[in-house]
């Protein structure tokens, strides 16, 4: 089925190569470009044949009594149109008139309202009584279309219907297609095999084991009798799960660039839309052309804009869009249609969030899962981004994937960005291992802000405090070696404490209470040297409070509760106000972290009574330097039990 499909496209293909000349069309834009030259040019034209409007005595007096009036001609009863015999307009008295060599040439070159045809005709009589039978002036009667007073009533809705076509056209454009009924015409990119991707799996660094599951797909488009003849058969749907900036739209674009067949790309987004069955209808048009192209493969990223769980509170709804788009979604990935040759990628960080419908075998078959890289990925990634940057030799990549746990690679593109435009602000011609640092430090804690003033008692305070964090994580066995001490603001923090955070899968309880203890060090610090306590710990509190709740309600590593767990991976009670447990057992909860909290701080306080002279030290130290790092801290603290895993103090 697939060898036929395939031997269609190439056919579609050769008769392509020779396509045929563009007739030329009628184009409605020519209307429209017609229509607003002609109102211009009515506007314009009027005043250069607008005639000077007089009133009856001066008609009467100036003109009809001297005989320079050649005809008069009424208008509908209600104008007089007067004509000047061609000999008199040299006149002086007409010099206004000889000036508009339109108006002189064509005429009329005056105009008079006369109220009644009646009263016209009596004036007109009476001031030509004494007149021979030739002097008198010729009276001509017509009617005519007023075609300014048309105009004007119709320019309004001209311009309103002008309006909405180019509003249409425009949305068309971006959204819906060429014209106003193009409403369900699919929004995909299509990337055919005229168009190539630049990106290939040699481009996607890491992510070993997702390559490979994606490498087969693409291997059975190319050769789908290695497969078919031992019975297998396609995956119909591939969802790739996975934190933001794991690479899934990296991932999807090596596809892109590796099958050579049709591929079809669009937002989950694009399926959603103000009008009711818009979405359905896309994903029809969609299918339908995948179909015609295959064998082809469909990218969706962000699929929970339209994935997303069918709850029971939507069937009070009369219609949900998304819901109906879903449901269509469902069939055409296992309807009654085959979808042989068509492939369905979709992408999303949200996996917990979307029906299971969609999820289950025969619509996505296949789950890949793309998890934060480790040290090994880091380095590839490293190696990948670093190609166009101009380093120096002293660039240590296994340093910076050392030095960068639990980073995506988002963020290690945009360190390695970060490094090469501070290189660049300082004028240099490489970029050296320093700036690549300076790019971590700002890129996990922010910018450095030098030149935020802090008086002389807040600076101490901040030492004291770093220096508390400091001396009690170098004395705990389980919180991860430091590497610097810094009381330079940097984002909106005012100190702050650098640690090698090691890789850990599992976390036990005595971790836990380590760094918990570690995090309570700096308050601790400030109430044994000053006797007080600020607002400074408030980010360490916040991270304490999550982490002791999470060991009690979660991780069920309390010895009172003992191993129950509230974390609701499903995300299910999220849309109740409720807990999922009962008011006595909240209170014990509460009560549980509360005393795992103050167990900790006197713990801290503990340690730092013990190595106070420690702690005045490297506060001292801190205010004199701002910065202290490892060779000064082994110097005051002493060579610490756990030995780092490499040699930071370069």
């Amino acid at each position: 089925m697939i060898e036929n499909l395939k031997n269609s496209e190439n056919n579609k293909i050769s008769e392509n190569k020779n396509p045929k000349k563009p007739s030329i069309g009628f184009n409605p834009n020519w209307m429209y470009i017609l229509f607003i030259l002609l109102m211009l040019l009515l506007i314009v034209i009027n005043p250069l044949v607008k005639t000077k409007e007089i009133s009856w005595l001066k008609f009467e007096k100036t003109m009809l009594s001297t005989h320079d009036v050649a005809q008069i001609i009424v208008v509908n009863k209600e104008i007089a149109e007067i004509y000047i015999k061609s000999e008199k307009l040299n006149d002086p008295k007409y010099i206004e008139i000889s000036k508009n060599a339109l108006a002189s040439k064509v005429g009329p070159h005056y105009t008079l309202q006369i109220g009644s045809v009646d009263s016209f005709e009596d004036k007109l009589q009476q001031a030509q009584q004494n007149f021979l039978q030739d002097e008198k002036v010729e009276v001509i009667y017509q009617n005519r279309a007023d075609w300014t007073s048309v105009l004007t009533w119709l320019l309004p809705f001209g311009i309103l219907i002008l309006f909405w076509i180019f509003m249409f056209k425009g949305m068309g454009k971006s959204t819906i297609g060429s014209s106003v009924f193009n409403f369900g015409k699919t929004t995909a990119k299509l990337i055919d095999k005229d168009i190539k991707s630049k990106v290939t799996f040699k481009d996607v660094a890491g992510l070993r084991e997702a390559k490979k599951e994606v490498e087969e797909i693409v291997d059975f488009l190319k050769n789908p009798e290695t497969y078919t003849k031992l019975g297998a058969k396609i995956p119909k749907g591939v969802m790739l799960v996975g934190p933001t900036g794991t690479g899934k739209t990296l991932m999807a674009k090596a596809v892109a660039g590796e099958a050579k067949v049709p591929f079809f790309s669009l937002s989950g987004s694009e399926f959603v839309e103000m009008f009711v069955g818009v979405g359905a209808s896309r994903v029809r048009d969609l299918f339908k052309q995948a179909k015609e192209k295959a064998p082809s493969i469909i990218f969706i990223d962000e699929i929970d804009a339209v994935g997303r769980t069918r709850s029971k509170a939507n069937a009070f709804h009369a219609n949900d869009e998304r819901e109906n788009t879903l449901n269509q979604l469902l069939t055409e990935l296992d309807g009654f249609g085959t979808n042989t040759g068509v492939i369905v990628l979709a992408a999303t960080n949200r996996a917990d969030i979307l029906d299971k419908a969609l999820l289950r075998p025969g619509r996505f078959d296949r789950h890949i899962y793309l998890e934060l890289p480790n040290k090994q990925e880091r380095i590839e990634i490293f190696e990948v981004h670093l190609k166009p940057i101009k380093k120096s030799k002293n660039v240590d990549v296994d340093l910076l994937a050392s030095l960068s746990p639990g980073f995506s690679g988002a963020d290690i593109a945009n360190i390695c960005n970060e490094a090469a435009l501070i290189a660049a602000r300082k004028k240099k011609e490489h970029v050296d291992q320093e700036d690549f640092m300076e790019a971590r430090d700002r890129v996990v804690g922010g910018l450095e802000r030098k030149g935020k003033i802090i008086s002389i008692a807040e600076k101490q305070i901040i030492a004291n405090h770093e220096a508390g964090h400091a001396v009690v994580s170098w004395y705990l066995e389980n919180v991860d070696s430091l590497v610097k001490v810094s009381i330079i603001p940097r984002g909106k923090s005012l100190g702050s404490a650098w640690y090698l955070p090691e890789e850990h899968q599992i976390i036990t309880k005595p971790q836990f209470l380590d760094q918990i203890c570690a995090l309570l060090g700096g308050r601790a610090a400030e109430e044994i040297v000053f006797n007080e306590v600020s607002s400074g710990a408030l980010d360490d509190l916040e991270k304490v409070t999550k982490q002791a709740y999470n060991m009690v309600a979660f991780y069920g590593l309390d010895e009172e509760l003992g191993p129950l767990s509230f974390y609701d991976s499903t995300g299910e009670n999220e849309r109740f106000l409720g807990k999922p447990y009962s008011e006595n057992m909240a209170k014990l909860i509460d009560k549980e972290v509360q005393d795992l909290i103050t167990k900790s701080y006197k713990r801290a306080k503990n340690v730092l009574e013990e190595h106070k002279n420690e702690l005045l030290l490297l506060a001292k130290l801190l205010l004199k330097k701002e910065v202290v790092y490892l060779e000064d801290l082994e110097k005051i603290l002493g060579k610490r039990t756990k030995e780092l895993p490499l040699n930071i103090k370069d």
